[in-house]
């Protein structure tokens, strides 16, 4: 019994796999056909046999028919002459007076060829290659997200140089669709047409010198007026999208677009998003063009991520002194050693010094924990007052202030580190490390017998851990502790010829004098 209702399933199995089989075959075949039809409607029209185009029409199904009027719009981008074009549109005409209705598809499939067109027509100088290929990989890519098979087919070789009286002939005829299409066309379905036409527009980043005068970008402008003219609203939006890939050409369409058409667009957004995709050709068309003041959030935003061109780029433009201290602070709480050396020297010293207290707290504040006291010393040991004197005074200044609104994190920080009081102490203990250094040498009981060795390696010996931490802190200030530490052993080497009133150079070149190179290199 078991048996027997094993075998049953196994048949019903069987069957199921048939019938879906061929289900799919059949499918196929129907969709063979239907794309072959569409061939033939196409070869109908290039040839302009129109008679043959109408009854292939007339004997088609319903769902082929409006796949011949998506033919028929399509084919308005290829037209040459005036007969072409009435041609055409009688046979528009008498397609939608037979039952063909899917106006939303025919509108969305002709304007992304007319897109690509347009931006072949940009590329062929450049590229050398078929414009039936670019077209083909256009529209496959296109199909990765929009399951329309009839569609892949239509990309046939008919890409062609763009002619602008050409061009005028096919702007009527579209004009033609769409007073034939009239109200059955709404704005969402502008709104998509606008969008797919964009999508290949925003691949292209560089176009040829002159594209602007050709019939490429004529045809390109006269499609997105149309299609705005109908509703689509959302250059916004495409304009961000072409940033992005640098289509700086395509931006400099979106801007004039909008002004003529008096289109909601924030170039000052804008400006912010193509500094952060550092698009400099991009940021230039903007702020010349689209008329972009606001340089603030971009300014910042270049100065968080260290990025050297879009930040000198600002400054070149011009910038209030009080936007590079404020970009400085970012920079320097960011540890951007680049960005903040670049802006000391473009921001005027009497600003720096006005400013003192203030870029150190905003540095602390933009930071967060141990990363708010690294920004403060990068800026300290950039000696970002430009003299030494004001910048230790002003840290000095800041440790030893009683006010309320400093951090205390910070004002202990300065006082450890970079206070009057700090360098004392560092003084101190240096004069503790040579007491006990002299000590190990006249009262140690080491087997090595340290006095015997050379003067040179005694100096390595007590004083290389001091040289490592000096060369370590890399900057042209040192932290007042560290600083008093080393003032004070070369004034003992020297006999006071280098103190504390010496330059940071001379005082580190008394240590590297008595250190042998070997050891200093290791």
């Amino acid at each position: 019994m078991f048996g027997a209702m094993e075998v049953g399933g196994k048949n019903m199995q069987m069957t199921k796999k048939r019938s879906l089989n061929d289900r799919e075959g059949s499918n196929a075949s129907l969709m063979g056909d239907r794309i072959e039809q569409c061939l033939m409607f196409h070869a109908a029209m290039r040839s302009q046999d129109w008679e043959i185009a109408e009854s292939l029409f007339l004997s088609a199904e319903l769902q082929i028919r409006n796949d011949f009027l998506c033919k028929a719009v399509e084919f308005v981008w290829f037209l040459k002459s005036r007969q072409e074009l009435d041609e055409i549109t009688s046979l528009i005409k008498m397609i939608v007076s037979n039952g063909a209705g899917n106006f939303k598809k025919a509108l969305v499939k002709s304007s992304f060829l007319a897109a690509c067109l347009s931006v072949f027509g940009s590329l062929t100088m450049s590229l050398k290659s078929n414009p039936a290929i670019m077209i083909r990989r256009l529209i496959e890519r296109f199909q990765r997200s929009n399951r329309d098979e009839v569609f892949k087919a239509q990309a046939d070789g008919n890409g062609q140089k763009i002619n602008i009286n050409d061009v005028r002939l096919q702007i009527l005829g579209f004009k033609a669709f769409l007073n034939i299409a009239g109200s059955n066309l709404s704005r969402n379905d502008f709104l998509e047409a606008f969008e797919v036409a964009c999508f290949p527009l925003t691949h292209i980043q560089n176009f040829y010198p002159g594209w602007e005068f050709g019939g490429g970008a004529y045809l390109l402008v006269s499609l997105l007026t149309m299609l705005v003219d109908g509703g689509a609203n959302n250059v916004n939006q495409s304009l961000l999208e072409a940033i992005q890939f640098g289509s700086t050409e395509l931006v400099r369409i979106f801007l004039q677009l909008a002004q003529q058409k008096n289109l909601p667009v924030n170039v000052d957004l804008a400006l912010e998003y193509a500094s952060q995709f550092v698009k400099i050709r991009t940021m230039e068309c903007l702020v010349v063009e689209g008329k972009a003041t606001s340089f603030l959030k971009p300014l910042i935003s270049a100065a968080r991520q260290g990025c050297l061109p879009v930040l000198q780029w600002f400054v070149n433009r011009g910038c209030p002194n009080i936007h590079l201290v404020f970009a400085l602070a970012v920079a320097a709480s960011n540890n951007h050693v680049q960005i903040a050396t670049y802006l000391l020297h473009h921001i005027p010293l009497p600003v720096l010094t006005s400013k003192g207290k203030k870029i150190i707290k905003i540095t602390y504040d933009l930071g967060g924990g141990g990363a708010s006291l690294q920004g403060v010393s990068l800026l300290l040991q950039l000696n970002f007052l430009g003299d030494s004197v004001a910048t230790y005074a002003v840290a000095d200044k800041i440790a030893r202030s009683e006010d309320e609104n400093l951090a205390h994190l910070l004002k202990v920080f300065l006082q450890e580190q970079w206070s009057e009081a700090a360098f004392w102490e560092g003084m101190k203990a240096g004069k503790n490390h040579y007491v006990n250094l002299m000590r190990i040498l006249r009262r140690g009981e080491s087997s090595i017998r340290l006095r015997g060795l050379p003067s040179p390696l005694l100096m390595a010996i007590g004083y290389m851990p001091l040289y490592k931490d000096c060369v370590k802190a890399n900057g042209r200030l040192l932290p007042q502790r560290l600083r008093g530490q080393l003032v004070e052993i070369a004034e003992r080497i020297t006999n006071g010829a280098v103190n504390r009133e010496s330059q940071l150079n001379e005082v580190m070149g008394v240590l590297e004098h008595h250190i042998p190179l070997f050891v200093r290199s290791s």
